[in-house]
């Protein structure tokens, strides 16, 4: 039996009790029979549960739901037809076309399948209705479940104004700020003098980065009213806003809680999430490397003061603000399961959907806080589907024409919900999967998330884990020297991708001469024998130019029986691989080094596209012959982009804000496109007179469509 059978819910409860360890690792939440308990799947808790979600959270719940015996339904738009959460799920129904507002987040449709599959549960995941007051009160009166805190909970801790002044009443540590609904724009410049800039602007029913802006004076703090109100109304409904004072350089620390009926809460240790981007969280750990015993016990107690302040009854998250003295402050409540929760999980053994089923049925915690531990390491990286190259992250969009987990990776644990053939697109969020790893200490867990990361192979569509892989080997945050500045102070001119140092780029230009030659010798056989038996084949040396970057590198390779030997700068190499080219992993040794590499692509010309050390590389091969003739070849001039405004992305037009004829300015707003739930600002280039304009409010266009041209 393989964990990819768990992954897909194959498993009979004996099979998942064999796959809840391996090694140390936590790959799926423990079975509670570790802890001396009752199998979860002998308690009498729900028949049939309801996963209000799509992705990898809703396949997230099933996993559980079968292990404790509940039989679930999936609900889906019409594009999530075929999603994997759809064909885990016992029954599956549609409520609704692609939009969230017409599907996802569609109460009454959901409400009907509630009523026609009977569920007696709804497990609404993170994000849509996950925090809805009113989705939970309407469950509440049809006598449904809602797995998750009450509604008086969801509406104090949801409300990021009401949640402030109930904190400040809890004793609990919270940031200066405005503790009022800003009415508009004006207001928003008077609050942000008073209070003293730089603000930060959020929208009050918000979470996950949406809906926020940081502005550092007047005209930052109108256009991030602008944008906020409109987020915070696309994506959750409400265009209510808050303003605070901005907590300069800080490190974002969450505590995980857990609260039962019964008046118990407990603290479940903390999360690193300071590396972000647009305020959403890319790479999160637990334990944090910052926090000492006592301040960890202060933030967990006052977490679970503010949960008993609630009388909070599930799993919630509190999450603070972390000066560089160890000061905290209280940013927010999430009341719901966190992405992130897999860490959690890692270091203390719990499976939290588990034990939020069982409160919500009404079951005491079985837990006191003198049972919770920190056992190792665990990282989490977000794998997005966005180009890293711009802006950290700007989404991208295709079908996974290729699509391999690094579950053969010791100690790993992948939560995703798409497969080879899923479409990502712009209706969701671009998250592939959370890939999480886990070690006794730091250290190994790093490493083997550095392994992971160069053994996930994802084909179709952009994603970043370039800036993952970068992200978890940069000296920087290896010693733990993060803040939520980290991604902008280290790529301050945007991320590059990684720099070779001269050994790594030796390495590279001797690993793709030889995977060149390989595919030479491999032509030139046919099952096995030559294709033309007179034909001599007994070749042992070649000298070929490999272009990479602005470099051309002469490189002669020799072939040294099942090994070859490749001379770069002078330097011989020895390069040795089962070169398996049909794989789309291969293990190349180079000296001694292991290195696992992906070649992506090649053509006749010689181009070749490589994965190595998580970035992809683009070269040219050519025999020395080929090179010498190359030169005569005319080259595509390169296009004029100053009068031309493109989309980075694929997403939908928001609103347009030139006509032809007007004249712009540089940095002058020309659209918005919104892109995942997220809207962005697209400018002018340079000073002009707008000659045409390619779109309309409400069009969808694709990446590098044609949106403003000016003279």
């Amino acid at each position: 039996m393989a964990f990819q059978d768990f992954v897909r819910g194959n498993t009979s409860p004996t099979q998942q009790a064999r796959l809840y360890r391996v090694g140390v690792l936590v790959f799926c939440p423990p079975c509670p029979r570790q802890r001396g308990t009752t199998p979860p799947y002998d308690w009498n808790t729900f028949e049939k549960l309801l996963i209000a979600n799509r992705g990898e959270i809703a396949c997230r719940v099933i996993k559980t739901c079968k292990k404790m015996g509940i039989r679930t339904v999936a609900i889906h738009s019409d594009v999530d037809a075929n999603a994997v959460h759809v064909k885990m799920a016992d029954e599956a129904v549609c409520v609704g076309p692609a939009p969230t507002s017409k599907s996802y987040l569609n109460m009454d449709a959901i409400m009907e399948v509630i009523k026609k599959t009977r569920a007696q549960a709804v497990h609404p995941g993170y994000g849509f209705l996950s925090e809805n007051k009113e989705f939970a009160r309407r469950l509440a009166s049809e006598g449904v479940t809602f797995i998750g805190p009450d509604t008086h909970a969801i509406q104090a801790m949801g409300d990021k104004i009401e949640s402030k002044l109930l904190a400040k009443n809890a004793k609990v540590n919270t940031i200066p700020g405005f503790d009022g609904v800003v009415k508009d724009a004006d207001e928003a410049v008077r609050i942000a003098r008073e209070i003293g800039y730089p603000v930060m602007i959020k929208a009050s029913a918000g979470g996950g980065g949406k809906g926020m802006r940081i502005a550092w004076d007047d005209e930052e703090t109108r256009e991030g009213f602008r944008f906020s109100s409109q987020e915070a109304a696309s994506s959750f409904g409400d265009d209510r806003l808050l303003i605070e004072k901005f907590i300069d350089n800080p490190r974002h620390i969450e505590i995980q809680v857990l609260a039962d009926k019964h008046g118990n809460a407990l603290w479940l240790n903390e999360r690193e999430c300071s590396i972000q981007r647009r305020n959403q969280k890319v790479v999160e750990e637990a334990p944090s490397t910052f926090l000492d015993p006592e301040t960890r016990r202060a933030m967990g107690e006052q977490a679970v003061a503010l949960a008993k302040a609630v009388k909070y009854s599930s799993a919630g998250t509190v999450e603070f603000l972390v000066d560089s003295s160890k000061n905290f402050y209280f940013l927010e409540m999430n009341t719901r399961l966190q992405v992130e929760h897999p860490v959690t999980e890692c270091i203390t053994g719990l499976d939290l959907v588990q034990e939020m089923i069982r409160v919500a049925k009404g079951y005491p915690l079985r837990h006191k806080q003198t049972d919770i531990p920190i056992n190792g390491w665990a990282v989490e990286c977000r794998v997005y589907a966005e180009d890293p190259y711009k802006s950290f992250g700007l989404p991208s969009i295709g079908k996974l024409s290729q699509y391999q987990e690094p579950l053969h990776v010791p100690s790993v644990r992948v939560d995703s919900g798409i497969q080879q053939g899923s479409d990502i697109s712009i209706y969701y969020d671009p998250m592939i999967s959370k890939l999480i790893t886990y070690g006794s200490n730091r250290a190994e867990a790093l490493k083997r998330m550095e392994e992971a990361l160069d053994n996930y192979v994802i084909r179709g569509v952009a994603h970043n884990i370039s800036l993952l892989r970068e992200v978890i080997v940069h000296p920087r945050f290896v010693q733990g020297d993060i803040s939520t500045k980290f991604l902008p102070e280290v790529y301050p001119d945007g991320f590059k991708g990684h720099k070779l140092t001269d050994l790594e780029r030796r390495e590279l230009l001797a690993t793709a001469a030889s995977l060149y030659v390989a595919e030479q010798l491999r032509s030139q056989r046919f099952l096995g024998t030559a294709r033309i038996p007179v034909a001599k084949s007994k070749r042992s040396s070649w000298e070929l130019s490999v272009r990479l970057g602005d470099g051309i590198y002469p490189v002669a390779v020799s072939k040294d029986g099942s090994s070859f030997s490749v001379e770069v700068d002078g330097m011989k190499l020895n390069v040795t691989s089962e070169w398996n080219l049909a794989s789309p992993l291969l293990s190349v040794t180079v000296d001694g080094t292991q290195r696992t590499i992906q070649r992506l692509s090649r053509n006749a010309s010689g181009d070749t596209n490589i994965q190595f050390l998580g970035t992809v590389y683009k070269l040219q091969i050519l025999t020395k012959v080929a090179a010498e003739l190359s030169k005569y070849m005319p080259e595509k001039a390169a296009e004029d982009t100053s009068s031309i405004l493109r989309s980075p992305m694929p997403g939908a037009v928001v609103a347009v804000s030139v006509n032809p004829g007007d004249t712009v300015s540089e940095g002058q707003e020309i659209c918005v496109i919104e892109a995942m739930k997220m809207q962005n600002s697209m400018i002018a280039a340079k000073t002009g007179k707008v000659k045409a304009v390619h779109c309309k409010a409400g069009d969808t266009v694709g990446e590098g469509d044609l949106l403003v041209e000016l003279e």
